[in-house]
């Protein structure tokens, strides 16, 4: 019996989007990389850009097209003050989007802080077969977002993406035959 070989880690983009923040003061994005690498996915750079849509669809961009990254997990500007724009910048490029990544990062945010998790505007899509998520820019918003819904779920996004594999979690060739319709 041939053992099967390891899987090919998981390439991540860090991505803090900020007006004001700096490595020594991004709290949030030094914890997006310890959960991430904690859980076995390699972090290949962590990156702060502004807040400013062309900024953000511009690294998606870039980051995918080069094939860099697998996938994206960016933190922050996802409020609705007049300087959140990583909503609007990621929902231009998405190719696909994942609806189920917010309303699930609400539903649970819920839990936590109650009716003002309504005013998240987490989100996820693909773009280019890269997976991105985005998520608010607080410490505890990244650690619930990283650990409940991103961790269990980017290997298998990361496949979906690229057409590696399916939804078929059943060997269907094991169930009996269907019966014909009258």
């Amino acid at each position: 019996m041939t053992a099967e070989a390891p899987l090919p880690a998981i390439r991540v983009l860090t991505v803090t989007v900020s007006d004001s923040r700096k490595r020594e003061t991004d709290d949030s994005g030094k914890t997006l990389d310890r959960e991430l690498t904690a859980a076995g996915f390699k972090v290949i750079r962590h990156v702060i850009v502004k807040d400013e849509p062309d900024f953000i669809r511009d690294l998606v961009r870039l980051t995918a097209t080069a094939n860099e990254a697998d996938a994206i997990v960016l933190t922050g500007g996802t409020g609705i003050t007049p300087r959140d724009n990583t909503f609007e910048a990621l929902e231009s490029v998405f190719d696909k989007k994942i609806d189920g990544f917010g309303e699930a990062f609400r539903r649970i945010s819920f839990d936590e802080i109650g009716p003002h998790s309504i005013l998240s505007r987490a989100t996820a899509g693909v773009f280019n077969e890269c997976v991105v998520f985005s998520l608010p820019g607080s410490t505890k918003a990244v650690l619930l977002g990283v650990r409940k819904l991103i961790v269990p779920v980017l290997r298998h996004a990361v496949d979906l993406a690229n057409g590696r594999s399916t939804h078929t979690l059943v060997d269907v060739s094991a169930l009996p035959p269907s019966q014909p319709r009258e």
